[in-house]
């Protein structure tokens, strides 16, 4: 399948190299603001089409699936673009800066009879099954708490402060601990509380999330664009605990019973970024002519969208373009 990249980024180029190396997909095209990027960005990765607007790349009838590699803000015009224009579309997390965007695009997708799905590789990545396999085994028994964080040092990253381009922690790093609890623990939620210190642009530099679920899970999420954090995930139950490496894309996971004694170790496969499970579910639900893959349905990115919405909305942190 012939792959275009909107956006000449960081991330557009992790995908560019992973696509490059997948045999069942082909990086045909990228499209930048500006054709020199583009240009350079194609010789880089041995692309064979450069465009200086995303309305070129759109327009190329050769290409197939769009992959979404821009700030969140622009993910909601960026995949109406796509749509308008029959492309399927894998668009990178956060979906968009919103739940009514989201639902917007979503319903769009779905009359066109297009692909569009969100690239949270984590919903995708193989070791988010075994970690499944490991709690419906029983193996620590009945699970009744997680917690999880990421934390990265970002604040110095234009996007990441800027309130126009939807920047904050929660959108870019929070959303990894949010799909793990929900992965875990899914949707029936009782109550959240929350808080986070804002950035001085108005923005979240870092949250702590406790989401209580109905017959009494809990979830202790944080996430923080201003420290490092270990990553981890840590799944707690009556007979031991699960630790999980690396939320953000696991490098192995360590099974512990009650005397805190590990009993079990899961390395994870060989991959060549980690970004081709998703890239490989697109491109199957295209095939089958579905308009959402799987591992990640149009309803839990809405309903994820909304549970961020909210959060915002008790941190008094709204983007100028959500403004009347």
């Amino acid at each position: 399948m012939k792959i275009g990249i909107l956006g000449a980024g960081n991330i557009g180029g992790t995908m560019a190299y992973t696509v490059s190396n997948m045999e069942e997909a082909e990086c045909y095209a990228v499209g930048s603001r500006s054709l020199e990027k583009a240009k350079s960005f194609a010789d880089k990765y041995n692309i064979k089409k450069a465009y200086g607007s995303y309305e070129e790349l759109v327009k190329d009838p050769e290409v197939e699936l769009i992959y979404i590699a821009t700030p969140h803000s622009e993910h909601y015009a960026n995949a109406k673009l796509c749509l308008e224009n029959g492309k399927h579309v894998l668009c990178e997390k956060a979906f968009t800066a919103n739940a009514a965007q989201a639902e917007e695009i979503i319903s769009l997708a779905e009359s066109k009879g297009l692909l569009i799905t969100e690239a949270i590789w984590t919903r995708y990545l193989p070791m988010r099954w075994v970690l499944q396999e490991i709690i419906d085994s029983g193996t620590i028994g009945e699970v009744t708490s997680l917690t999880a964080n990421l934390g990265y040092i970002l604040n110095e990253v234009k996007r990441m402060v800027d309130p126009n381009l939807a920047g904050g922690a929660l959108l870019d790093l929070g959303v990894y601990p949010i799909n793990f609890a929900s992965m875990i623990f899914g949707d029936d939620i009782e109550r959240v509380t929350s808080d986070c210190v804002k950035t001085e642009t108005g923005v979240d530099g870092q949250n702590t999330i406790i989401i209580t679920y109905k017959g009494g899970k809990v979830a202790v999420l944080h996430s923080n664009m201003l420290a490092v954090t270990d990553r981890y995930g840590i799944i707690n139950g009556s007979k031991g605990y699960i630790e999980f490496k690396n939320i953000n894309n696991c490098e192995g996971i360590k099974v512990y019973g009650t005397d805190r004694e590990v009993i079990k170790t899961f390395e994870t496969p060989k991959q060549i970024t980690g970004y081709e499970y998703e890239v490989l579910s697109a491109i199957k639900a295209i095939r089958e002519g579905r308009t959402e893959c799987p591992e990640m349905p149009h309803k839990e990115t809405v309903r994820i969208m909304k549970l961020m919405d909210s959060l915002r909305q008790q941190w008094g942190v709204i983007y100028p373009f959500e403004k009347a």
